[in-house]
This record gives structure tokens, sequence and C-alpha cells, in this order.
């Protein structure tokens, strides 16, 4: 019996309107017998383009659930992307077949651009995609496989993916220069629980704080089970510790601008003489000196992902009553709520509440929770519900 043939599925795929023509106007007679008066005021030309939208749709065939196009995988490579530089992908070759991986230049080919309609950038560093090679050392991505532990945040009403297929975040705070501020560690937490990444919280510049003060923060995530890092990447402090948690894993560095996830990377493995930058004096904000997403090799074993530096963070495809199981603290006390749909702020004989109350739940957490609540709602930011850690007592 001969071999059963993969079934395919055709779809129909509309381009960018930008790459659109303008239709030619058909109904220009008819307009005029139905409003005379209009007719001085009509256009006496026009310049034809085009037949319409028949130039602006292509069909392609996909897999049965229509998320993947089919290519000739005779003619393609797999590789995976290191980073990205404007519409240039650089893509390291990964067949088993080549014993010496080869770097390939890649464009993206405008199909894939179209199929990514709700991303910012289809092409991201972390994914592994099929390329065609064109020489020995430039190619054309021809599709992005499914993604897998993404970490994303929103950006005007899209998805920017800042980096795909990784085992873990480390989240890099400064203690002082850029202000401390934990309602932005609990966005990223939302992020990398939303993504399915293990997240591990790295406190840096611990010589600018006060040790006593940080313990309560320190305690406050440990007891969550998230690991817990304090830094400093000039002295050297607490960098072994964190060198271990990278060992064999592919660990993204994010955080604000400043924070310095560049410095700990060459303090982690000396030599990758990555760029770094002073905080500014005027808004004690931190420099954007990390320009693209790249992954990088470590000597150890592993790669690490250097990103550029955040300053806010808008959830992506997160709605308000999603935020409660992004908070991992709230799961086991959400059953006990008298309502259902009770969203924890307002309503009486609510579990988290309670939880609260009974010193279960950090009262900074859920502070931040209803801040994170508030703005999804709104789909606003407001830089206001950022606070000094140092302001806000944990009781």
């Amino acid at each position: 019996m001969g071999k059963k043939r993969k079934s395919s599925h055709k779809i129909r795929v509309q381009f960018e309107k930008n790459r659109q023509k303008r239709v030619r106007n058909q109904n220009l007679t008819k307009q005029s017998l139905e409003d005379l008066d209009q007719v001085a005021d009509m256009e006496h030309g026009e310049r034809l383009s085009g037949k319409g939208s028949v130039n602006r749709y292509r069909t392609i065939l996909t897999d049965e659930d229509g998320s993947q196009r089919e290519i000739d995988e005779s003619a393609v490579l797999s590789g995976r992307v290191l980073k990205c530089i404007g519409a240039n992908h650089v893509v390291v070759q990964s067949d088993r077949n080549h014993s010496k991986p080869e770097v390939f230049t890649c464009t993206v080919r405008r199909v894939v651009r179209t199929l990514s309609r709700d991303s910012r950038n289809p092409v991201v560093a972390g994914d592994h995609v099929k390329f065609l090679p064109v020489n020995e050392t430039e190619g054309v991505i021809e599709r992005v496989e499914p993604r897998d532990r993404t970490l994303s945040r929103g950006s005007r009403r899209e998805a920017h993916v800042i980096v795909s297929n990784v085992d873990q975040a480390v989240i890099v705070a400064s203690v002082d220069e850029p202000v401390l501020k934990p309602g932005l560690i609990d966005r990223f937490l939302c992020s990398t629980e939303k993504g399915q990444i293990r997240a591990i919280i790295c406190l840096n510049k611990i010589d600018l704080g006060d040790r006593v003060q940080l313990q309560r923060l320190v305690g406050q995530y440990a007891r969550l089970g998230y690991p817990v890092v304090m830094t400093d990447a000039v002295q050297g402090e607490g960098i072994d510790e964190l060198r271990r948690l990278l060992i064999d894993k592919e660990t993204v560095f994010t955080g604000q601008s400043g924070v310095g996830k560049s410095s700990l990377l060459n303090a982690i493995q000396p030599g990758l003489w990555r760029d770094t930058g002073e905080v500014s004096g005027d808004t004690n904000k931190g420099r954007h000196t990390t320009r693209v997403t790249e992954l990088i090799p470590l000597e150890a074993g592993g790669w690490v992902v250097d990103t550029p530096g955040i300053r806010q963070l808008e959830l992506w495809d997160v709605a308000a009553e999603e935020v409660e199981g992004l908070f991992i603290e709230f799961r086991p006390h959400v059953s006990h709520c008298r309502f259902p749909d009770c969203s924890h702020t307002h309503e009486t004989q609510c579990g988290v509440k309670s939880a609260v109350e009974r010193g279960q739940i950090s009262r900074l957490r859920y502070k931040n929770f209803l801040r994170i609540v508030s703005l999804e709602n709104r789909h606003v930011r407001n830089p206001a519900f950022e606070v000094d850690f140092f302001d806000d007592q944990l009781e």
C-alpha cells in the first residue's frame, strides 16, 4: 500500500496595505446621475491602476490547521535565528548532516511577513526557521516553525515577541540608578508565566542599597519559589551563583535600561565585550546601549540572550480576568471567593483579599495586581502606578 499523502489546504492571503494600489472608481456615471449638483465638484481625471482586489490576494498551500505554509523541504535548510538587524536576520545552520554549522544572512519571504498579521516582528531571535540558501553566505527565510516558550509584550496594539524558544528568563532589576520598581518585576513575572518560561530574579547593584531592607523583597519572591540572586557586576559578587543557573540552559536577560544586563554578561563570561552605558543623571533612567536581541553561546554550556532595555512593559494577549492566574500565590485562594467571577478588587467574601489580610499574600504584590488589572481594563499605562519599593511597606 502506498504512503498516504499529507493533506494540504489552500488559503487566500491578503497582502499588506502599503503594497496595494488604488482601485478604479466604477461608479462615476451613477453618482453624477443621482446628484447633478455635485458634478462640477467631481474629479475630471482619474489615474487607472490594477484590477482591484484580485491583485491583492495570493493562494498558498498550508497544513491541515492552516498555521504553517507548505514548502519544498528538499530545497531548504534548518536554522536558528541568532539576531535580527532591520530586514537582515543572522541564521546559524542546524542540520545534523553538516558537521560544521554555517552562518547565513537571510531576508524574509514576503508571504511569511504577511502571514504574521498580529505581530510586529514575524521573525525574532531564537526562532527555528527553514531557509533557502542563495549562495554560501546569504539566504531567504521560507518558514518560521511554531514557537515554544516566548517572552512578549504589547507594542502599538501588536505583539512584540522579544525572544522565542528559551528555557528561562533572568529579570534584572537594579537596587538604585535606576530606582528599584517591584511593579515592573511583577509585570515581567506575569509575562514569563504567560510564556511558560522559568523566571529568575536578579537584584543588581546591591552596593547601592540597604541589604536589610532588600531581604524583605528577596524573601517575598523566594517564598513563591522564584530563585533570587543578589549581584554586583563591578565587584563580582553573586556572579558565580548566577553563572551556575545558566549552565546548559537558554536564558534571556531582560529588564529596564541601565540595570546592568550587559555588565552582568561581561562578568559571567569575560571577553564578551558587551557595550555598557551610564544612567542619566537628570532622569535617573538608563540609556539604550544594547540595540538588538542576540543569542550568545556560553563557554560553560548553554546560550544567553542579551536584549535592549525596556522602560515600560505592556502585557500582550492578557485580559484583566486572566491576571489572577499569572500571580501564582493567588491560585489556591481563588476557589474560596464567594462569586465565581470575582475580580478580587471590591467584592465581599473574596478569598484573595482574605489571604492578603492573613498575611498569606504580600500586600505589595496585591497592590501591583490591582494596578495591572486597572491598566488592562482601561488599556492605558499610568506611570503614577510605579512607586519606589521603600515607599511601600511589606506587612
